[in-house]
């Protein structure tokens, strides 16, 4: 072990407990205790089938706050690595685009990067496929987290992304990358937009999803 591993080890990207030497990414613990999402239920509207690793809640909800707004930027690659090994297994297949959901300029300058896009990147590493911008969003407007109600935050996201790159999704099979899926107002408008622009069929993949039944702790 060197001095940089001794002054800086490696944590879980959800407890933050320093991982043993056989663990990557997560700790064993979380492995076994996260609030795995194992089935995706329930529809998105004009997205075909998603999946995200965990449900929004406890440490997944602090993790994701933390690479967001805490400067843990590289949690992305740890996101990525467990989030291509749950594509990989959902979707065999494959896919011919990867993109994201962007986030608006103002809101990249606040906030210092592109969070969603960041994840992409990693994770087009991890499935060994370059990203492509497909989405611009053009309106700035209130975030998701602020507004109750799918059908106000439905208004609020409508209108608000553009396609970017058509060419590049002509009768194209698109997986379409955001961090958090809520009430899944803002991937579905991104879909009706990619597909829209020509695409074929849009698939999500996503760190953590809201619980929406009654299990929800």
């Amino acid at each position: 072990m060197g001095l940089f591993d001794i002054l800086f080890p490696l944590k879980c990207v959800l407890c933050r407990r320093v991982l043993e030497d056989n663990e990557r990414h997560i700790c064993t613990s979380c492995r076994q205790d996260a609030p795995e999402c194992e089935i995706a239920k329930g529809k998105f509207p004009f997205v075909e089938k998603w999946c995200a690793l965990w449900y929004y809640q406890d440490d997944v909800r602090k993790s994701v706050l933390r690479y967001k707004f805490g400067n843990r930027r590289s949690y992305a690659n740890d996101y990525a690595a467990l989030l291509a090994q749950k594509l990989k297994q959902e979707y065999p297949d494959g896919f011919d685009v990867l993109t994201w959901v962007p986030i608006s300029p103002i809101r990249k300058l606040t906030r210092g990067f592109d969070q969603v896009q960041k994840l992409t990147l990693a994770l087009g590493k991890e499935l060994g496929i370059q990203p492509v911008r497909t989405l611009k969003k053009i309106r700035h407007n209130r975030p998701q987290s602020g507004i109750s109600g799918p059908a106000h935050r439905r208004a609020n996201v409508l209108g608000a992304y553009k396609a970017v790159n058509p060419k590049a999704l002509w009768n194209k099979r698109v997986l379409l990358v955001d961090d958090v899926i809520t009430t899944g107002a803002t991937v579905g408008e991104c879909a009706r937009v990619l597909l829209t622009a020509g695409a074929r069929e849009v698939y999500a993949g996503a760190v953590a999803v809201a619980r929406h039944d009654s299990k929800k702790k």
